[in-house]
C-alpha cells in the first residue's frame, strides 16, 4: 500500500464526499476515484459505499481509518525527526520534551538536573504547552517524550512509565466558608454560587458549553479564582504556587492524578530510553523519600 493511496482514502473517510476530499488534495475527482477503486481491488474489500448521494465508510473502511491515521502520523512524525537530525551538525540532536505549563514542576526540574549529570546526556529543549497539547506534540513528532497527566490526558497508542500519583484540592478564594474545612467532596464545588469551575479548551481549541469562565493556563484560572470569579480542582502540588489570597482545601472523591513519562512505541533514540530511565530512578528516589 502506498502513502499517496493512503492519505487519498482518509481524506474521503474523512470528508464522506469525493469532491471535497478531491480539493482538499489539490487534485481532480477521476483520480482520486480510479485511485481508491484500486486500492479496493488490491485489499480485496470494498472500503466504501457509494450511492448517488451518500458515501459511507464500511466495517473495513472503518478500520482503514484508523490505522491509516496512524500510519500516516508516524510517517509524518519520521519527516519532522528526520529534518530535526539534518538541522544538528553531528546529526544527533538533542530530545525535546513537552509538558503542561504549571504542571509537574518540581519533577521537571529534578529531572532535568538528573539526566544532565549522566554520562552520554545530549541536551534536552522543554515545550511548555496548554492543556491537552502534549498528546500532539508527541504525535506529529515535534517533540520526543512528553509527561502527561491522567486522567487528564489520553496515552492510547504511546509507552509510558508512571512516575508518581497524587489527590486533588479545590482552591478557593482565601476566607471563602469552604476554605475553613478539613475536607470538601465534589458535590460541595459543583455548581458553588458565583464560584463555577473552569471550562478549558478541547483538544480542537473550541470550549464546551457551561457558565464558568474560558481558561487557557493554570496562571489565568489563579488570577480569576483569586478575584472571585471561579473555583478550581487541581493537584495537591499546586499548593506550592498559591499566594496568601488562595486557599487549598483536599477533595475526598476527586479522582487521584498520576503523571507518566510518555514516548512512542516506534522510539528508537538511547537518548529517550536514557531519560526514561532516569526518570524512573527519581521515581523510586521519591518512594524511599515519602
Amino acid at each position: 500500500m502506498e502513502t499517496r493511496e493512503l492519505r487519498y482514502f482518509v481524506a474521503v473517510a474523512e470528508e464522506l464526499h469525493f469532491g471535497r476530499a478531491a480539493q482538499r488534495l489539490g487534485i481532480t475527482q477521476p483520480p482520486l476515484s480510479r485511485a481508491i477503486q484500486q486500492l479496493e481491488r488490491r485489499l480485496g474489500t470494498a472500503l466504501l459505499d457509494r450511492t448517488s448521494r451518500t458515501v459511507t465508510l464500511t466495517g473495513a473502511g472503518a478500520v482503514l481509518l484508523a490505522e491509516g491515521r496512524a500510519a500516516l502520523g508516524a510517517v509524518d512524525a519520521a519527516e519532522r525527526r528526520t529534518r530535526r537530525a539534518g538541522l544538528s551538525p553531528s546529526g544527533a540532536p538533542g530530545l525535546v520534551l513537552v509538558t503542561k505549563a504549571s504542571a509537574s514542576r518540581e519533577l521537571l526540574a529534578e529531572l532535568l538536573d538528573a539526566y544532565a549529570a549522566e554520562p552520554g546526556a545530549v541536551p534536552v529543549d522543554v515545550i511548555l504547552c496548554g492543556p491537552s497539547e502534549q498528546e500532539r506534540h508527541l504525535r506529529e513528532g515535534r517533540a520526543d517524550v512528553a509527561l502527561l497527566h491522567v486522567p487528564f490526558d489520553s496515552t492510547d497508542g504511546f509507552h509510558t512509565e508512571e512516575l508518581g500519583a497524587e489527590s486533588q484540592v479545590v482552591v478557593l478564594p482565601a476566607g471563602h466558608p469552604l476554605s475553613a474545612r478539613a475536607h470538601v467532596r465534589m458535590a460541595d464545588i459543583t455548581g458553588l454560587p458565583g464560584l463555577p469551575l473552569p471550562r478549558w479548551p478541547d483538544p480542537d481549541g473550541t470550549y464546551p458549553p457551561g457558565p464558568g469562565p474560558e481558561v487557557r493556563d493554570h496562571a489565568q484560572l489563579l488570577q480569576l479564582v483569586a478575584l472571585g470569579r471561579a473555583c478550581a480542582v487541581s493537584p495537591e502540588s499546586c499548593r506550592a504556587q498559591l499566594h496568601d489570597d488562595l486557599a487549598a482545601v483536599p477533595v475526598l472523591d476527586a479522582p487521584t492524578v498520576t503523571t507518566v513519562i510518555a514516548w512512542p512505541p516506534h522510539s528508537r533514540l538511547v537518548a529517550v530510553a536514557d531519560l526514561v530511565r532516569t526518570a524512573t530512578r527519581l521515581r523510586g528516589v521519591g518512594h524511599e523519600r515519602r
